[in-house]
């Protein structure tokens, strides 16, 4: 007999996308088994490290690993700072050039990040995957209109004959929930819900199989980040990828199959979603942490202030915040069972 879900998933939202049962089985396969053999994408070992002057160097993201399904959402979750953008950044080739990258990211046989610049921008970027970006008026074209940019990317990545493109356009601009009366407008003259809004309308156009949404709920209004994030998760159900990054913890809860949290550069725990919302809760103290410091949490904010990435200690980066630390946390966590922690909780009754 299917077991019901509990109060507390329908207060995340799980109860508006239906087949509750069914995502709760994906997830608990999720984290039992490995599918890097599976994988839409396989990560493992993902550093970048950012040169500066005198030598120096910032380790932005370190020994990033991890695998996303087809018809899966993982949602990246952390502080700001800690290296989720320079993440995304890393698998669509678009980091500055003092940036050093190692380790690998295969999709498709491809290793996305040791891939040269003529194949991510023919073969993979809104092709193969899609991007949300972080600051999508920057990612807009100054000069067109979103109508003329909506429908030169629908001619570029469906094909679609020049006399169906505007139709084409307005159904993508109405799946972001773009406003028809501003296709006409510039860039300039959008609000930043706006601009975010059209830059999500572009990121689904050719539905790529993996999408990369980067703060995709920006500037938005309740309803509306509702409305986005139960569009994006549409779009996973139809057999596709999404890397969710946020810090809406409550998108988070309402459309991810599983979760990642991000300290330092460093994830330090991987978790399903229905677990890491639920009553038995994440295992990582700094995991703890950010869902205690919601409004219908705790509301208690998480002591102190994340290291600077220049100086990261040789321990737990996480130790001079935590209330558990001890001697043992002066060397740096290995992860297990999901959890890089020296002294992971135990789930919750």
């Amino acid at each position: 007999m299917s077991t019901p879900p509990s109060p507390r998933a329908c207060t995340l939202g799980y109860h508006g996308r239906g087949k509750v049962n069914a995502r709760v089985a994906r997830a608990l396969a999720a984290v039992t088994a490995e599918r890097a053999e599976d994988a839409l994408l396989s990560v493992r070992d993902l550093t970048v490290r950012f040169r500066l002057r005198g030598g120096r160097s910032v380790a932005a993201v370190s020994d990033a690993a991890f695998d996303l399904g087809a018809g899966e959402c993982l949602a990246l979750v952390g502080e700001s700072g800690c290296g989720k953008s320079v993440l995304a950044s890393a698998l669509l080739g678009l980091l500055p050039g003092n940036a050093e990258t190692s380790g690998t990211a295969v999709m498709d046989d491809t290793d996305l990040l040791a891939a040269d610049e003529k194949t991510l921008a023919r073969t993979v970027r809104g092709r193969r995957v899609g991007l949300v970006p972080q600051s999508p008026a920057a990612h807009l074209t100054p000069v067109r209109t979103v109508r003329s940019q909506l429908e030169e990317t629908v001619r570029a990545l469906t094909g679609t004959p020049r006399k169906a493109r505007r139709k084409a356009a307005e159904d993508a601009a109405e799946r972001a929930a773009f406003p028809a009366g501003h296709l006409d407008r510039y860039p300039h003259e959008l609000s930043g819900g706006l601009a975010q809004r059209a830059a999500t309308a572009l990121a689904l156009i050719g539905d790529a199989r993996l999408l990369l949404a980067d703060e995709p709920t920006t500037g938005l209004d309740r309803e509306l980040v509702d409305r986005t994030v139960d569009e994006l998760r549409r779009h996973v159900d139809e057999g596709r990828g999404l890397l969710l990054i946020t810090h809406d913890l409550a998108a988070a809860a309402r459309i991810a199959d599983r979760v990642a949290v991000m300290y330092a550069g460093r994830i330090v725990e991987t978790a399903p979603a229905h677990r890491f919302f639920g009553p038995a809760g994440p295992r990582h103290p700094y995991a703890r942490g950010l869902l205690d410091a919601l409004p219908d949490r705790a509301f208690t904010p998480i002591p102190g202030m994340p290291p600077e990435l220049s100086a990261l200690p040789e321990g737990c980066a996480f130790a001079p915040r935590c209330p558990l630390a001890t001697d043992l946390c002066a060397t740096r966590p290995e992860p297990h069972a999901g959890v890089a922690c020296h002294h992971p909780e135990h789930p919750r009754a």
